[in-house]
């Protein structure tokens, strides 16, 4: 059943403009209003999503008309719009970047845009930047612009006055402040959870917000950009291909890059999801399977190869030959060796033969697809480390752009290990057979 509800995709002319600041503010403010907020994020992303769930206080998917399909992504929109008062939709890199865009997002749903400029350092050059986005393609849904890490009033007042007519409405503008600041590394923004003072710089954020015009605006006013969210064709109904089992998943600062949609996938599968830090040196739960997600271990080495008790538990599961699945930073962990980038090596789990070397540069990114008897799997690949292994692939991924380069997939035993993060609602099927031991 089709419901309405009022939805906003926010985006930019380019990454770095401040759009997850934007959309942080605008679900903080409302869920202190006491509305149901649901944000999503437009492409593959772990970073952002964890700034937008703290502030929202509800999980955050992702929405990609590649990785997801559209059918999943209306899916999930309609869901939401049954049950909450607003959507927010953060868009990925510039409006109009990537195949598909935001653009073609909101295009296709009919969500209204609202752009974020970053006009710290222009005057004039604000109004072409709108105008250019209002109008670069035709049938854009629009819902206004706001600009961002300005000066003052004084030059709010001059970038309201460069728009031309019809690219509006003008929503306001906040200004630069280090207390709003969203703190970044080298995949992205710090990780939510790491920030003693996160929820402080979200308030700020909300409080900013609430000066401006848009945070002014009667909610009934709000309701001009009601989007109605029409489901998909019912879809059949999934096996339960992972019926009875449980899957081990280390969930921590290091190792913590999961989207929730795949542990909702893992559920619908049948699956029991039980979490272990390896961080704590807990010991692997009793499980019939393992997962390694990706996360940050260059930051967390030595406490890592510290992690005895996780090392010896991991390696008596895999004795036993129950499958692991280790994607990026989880594979990473499990080779001989981490060279970081300083030059000092650290000594890992050595349960997969091989060195990782961090790299001063981005090694692979974009959307990448493994092909399986029981689907194609989607999902992306980020990273700035490079293997080298004896080990030869038992598959490669197919990137899904020209310039993009496969992933290998590894099996060592029960361990297959990949730099590919999948997004498991792609071939449920597929993951049943990952989680099982029969995929690779």
């Amino acid at each position: 059943m089709s419901k309405a509800c009022v939805a906003l995709l926010i985006a930019a002319p380019a990454s770095g403009q401040g759009k997850t600041s934007v959309t942080a503010a605008l679900a903080r403010l409302h869920a202190r209003r006491g509305r149901r907020v649901r944000v999503f994020k437009c492409g593959p992303d772990f970073l952002d999503p964890q700034w937008l769930a703290l502030a929202s206080g509800q999980p955050v998917d992702n929405l990609d008309l590649w990785m997801n399909g559209e059918a999943d992504v209306r899916l999930r929109l309609a869901r939401a719009a049954e049950h909450n008062d607003l959507i927010l939709i953060e868009g990925v890199m510039g409006l109009f970047d990537g195949e598909p865009s935001a653009a073609e997002l909101a295009r296709r749903l009919g969500v209204p845009v609202l752009a974020v400029v970053d006009a710290g350092a222009m005057v004039g050059t604000f109004g072409a930047l709108v105008h250019g986005l209002r109008h670069y393609q035709p049938g854009l849904p629009w819902a206004g612009v706001l600009a961002n890490r300005v000066a003052g009033d004084g030059h709010a007042q001059m970038l309201r006055d460069a728009l031309r007519a019809g690219d509006g409405p003008w929503w306001g503008a906040l200004v630069r402040d280090e207390r709003m600041a969203l703190p970044e590394r080298h995949l992205g923004l710090t990780q939510a959870g790491e920030l003693p003072d996160a929820r402080a710089r979200l308030d700020t954020l909300a409080d900013a917000l609430a000066a401006t015009p848009l945070g002014q605006l009667a909610w009934p006013e709000w309701q001009r950009w009601a989007v109605t969210f029409e489901p998909p064709a019912p879809a059949p109904a999934l096996a339960r291909g992972l019926a009875g089992r449980r899957v081990a998943l280390a969930q921590d600062a290091a190792l913590g890059f999961v989207y929730p949609a795949n542990l909702e996938t893992l559920r619908e599968l049948g699956a029991d999801v039980v979490v272990f830090s390896p961080l704590a040196d807990e010991p692997v739960p009793e499980a019939d399977a393992v997962w390694l997600p990706g996360g940050y271990p260059e930051l967390h080495a030595a406490r890592l190869a510290a992690a005895q008790r996780t090392r010896a538990s991991l390696a008596r599961h895999v004795q036993l030959g129950r499958p692991v699945w280790a994607e990026c930073g989880g594979m990473m962990v499990l080779f001989d060796g981490l060279t970081l980038a300083d030059g000092q090596r650290v000594p890992m789990w050595g349960l997969l033969p091989g060195e990782v070397r961090m790299q001063p540069r981005l090694a692979a990114l974009g959307p990448q697809a493994w092909r399986t008897p029981w689907g194609e799997l989607r999902g992306h690949t980020f990273h700035y480390s490079t293997v080298d292994t004896p080990l030869t692939p038992v598959a490669r991924t197919a990137p899904a752009r020209p310039h993009g380069r496969p992933e290998a997939v590894w099996r060592h035993g029960p361990m297959v290990a990949s730099y590919f993060h999948a997004w498991f609602a792609s071939a449920p099927a597929a993951v049943a057979q990952l989680f099982r031991g029969a995929l690779a």
